[in-house]
């Protein structure tokens, strides 16, 4: 740093070692001792012992690396609501006899949240449509929705319905009871079973639909609405 006399302390420094070495006159002599006092006078200090060289070192080296204590993020899916708030989707159950559906979607229905069916659930195909097929779908939904931050839902119903049976499937009571002891709240319940005001012809021809009886001889059949039974009965 330049001081008060626009010389630096360097050069203050060979100055003042000069006026106490005057009497040397050889002039490669003095800039030689010059040269020595400006080295000398600006080394750091060194410290010769074996303590202070590790000292040194220790301070020349990098610090340690510990390991870093990360903070865990918490990520909260769903929308953000005030505790105790309840946050409501909707869950469409379509159980019929083949099998049940539990599908989650939000109050518009244009978004889907979590779907299981029950065939999902079981190997064989005749247990697609059980009661206990139903509650693994069910229970899956509902840890789904728990996750999400889904706190209640709406329960919309619904059977085949059409020009076929209008009764929900045995995967539909155990569906709905499965979701509510899985914590989830339940809304309103409503059966939205489609129900024509006129429909097409239904399947099964005019004799009806005709089964094979299992107990019976081989050959007997059993019609439902055959037009022999109705002659018999005139």
């Amino acid at each position: 740093m330049p001081t008060a006399t626009g010389n630096t302390c360097k050069e203050l420094g060979v100055l003042a070692w000069e006026k106490s070495h005057r009497k040397l006159r050889n002039p490669s002599l003095i800039s030689e001792h010059r040269f020595i006092a400006s080295s000398q006078l600006f080394q750091p200090n060194i410290k010769t012992s074996a303590s202070g060289d590790r000292r040194s070192r220790r301070a020349e080296m990098a610090p340690r690396k510990g390991k870093e204590k990360k903070e865990e993020q918490v990520i909260s899916l769903g929308p953000q609501v005030a505790e105790g708030e309840n946050v409501f989707g909707v869950c469409h159950i379509f159980a019929s006899f083949n099998d049940t559906f539990v599908h989650v979607t939000d109050l518009s229905g244009k978004e889907t949240i979590c779907r299981v069916t029950g065939g999902m659930k079981v190997k064989a195909d005749r247990d697609e449509s059980s009661p206990y097929a139903a509650m693994l779908a069910a229970q899956d939904v509902a840890q789904r929705c728990k996750e999400l931050g889904i706190t209640a839902l709406h329960i919309k119903l619904r059977a085949t319905g059409g020009n076929r049976t209008k009764t929900p499937g045995p995967g539909a009571q155990s569906a709905l009871r499965a979701l509510a002891r899985s914590g989830m709240k339940i809304g309103r319940i409503e059966d939205v079973t489609p129900i024509p005001s006129d429909s097409t012809r239904r399947k099964g021809g005019r004799r009806g639909r005709r089964l094979r009886l299992i107990s019976g001889t081989p050959g007997t059949e059993r019609g439902s609405s055959s037009g022999a039974e109705l002659g018999s009965a005139a």
